[in-house]
């Protein structure tokens, strides 16, 4: 039978897909089962094994991207939902089903939280799955050797946005951090607290302060 790797309870993850203008790191997206209809959060690479588990999981009723970057992947043929300011990026490769601006809410459990910085429309995706809150960060935070850190120095990042997200998502109620990338032979998620998260996050803000790269 094809499975995908279980992390948590409900939260499903494909196979790792390799970058190549980052051979270090590795991208996933993620299965969130849910009563009101499965989510697939991220793009990313999706084997025939990794297909065959999402339809015997009931398959998605929505994809969402957190930002354009991940639009050099297939979606998976579920409806397509991004940031209206990252929407161009992707209608170049895809056909994107609606878009969203504001924070919001889909149904009680799965929150829109609009993060500019890494790109004008990076949006971070806050679950509560009943038993854990898992933010799903994209590339604003990501994992290197299970470290947090951030995707500042790519083309169109705005330093002052970034730094106005990521005290944002300080403040946030969170337990997981489930970020798109990750170093490959590393932890894909990070479990969290709220003085940790704190603590990892004033770090990155003071790393940006010195002007140094992640």
């Amino acid at each position: 039978m094809s499975t995908m790797d279980t992390f948590l309870p409900h939260l499903h993850a494909t196979s790792p897909a390799g970058l190549s203008f980052a051979p270090s790191l590795a991208v996933r997206s993620y299965v969130l089962e849910r009563d009101a209809g499965n989510l697939l959060v991220y793009g990313a690479a999706t084997s025939d094994d990794d297909a065959v588990a999402i339809e015997r999981l009931g398959g998605v009723t929505r994809q969402y991207l957190n930002h354009g970057h991940e639009a050099m992947f297939e979606p998976i043929g579920a409806p397509l939902y991004v940031h209206e300011a990252d929407a161009p990026a992707v209608r170049e490769r895809h056909r994107v089903t609606a878009t969203f601006s504001d924070r919001s809410m889909l149904d009680a459990d799965f929150e829109l939280i609009p993060t500019p910085g890494h790109t004008p429309g990076a949006t971070a995706f806050l679950w509560d799955s009943g038993e854990h809150r898992c933010l799903f960060t994209g590339d604003t935070i990501y994992l290197r050797d299970g470290e947090w850190v951030d995707g500042l120095d790519v083309r169109g990042s705005d330093r002052d946005a970034y730094v106005a997200t990521l005290e944002l998502i300080r403040e946030l109620d969170f337990d997981v951090l489930v970020p798109w990338a990750a170093t490959a032979s590393g932890p894909a998620y990070a479990m969290t607290y709220a003085a940790g998260t704190a603590r990892r996050i004033d770090a990155i803000l003071d790393r940006m302060s010195r002007g140094e790269a992640a």
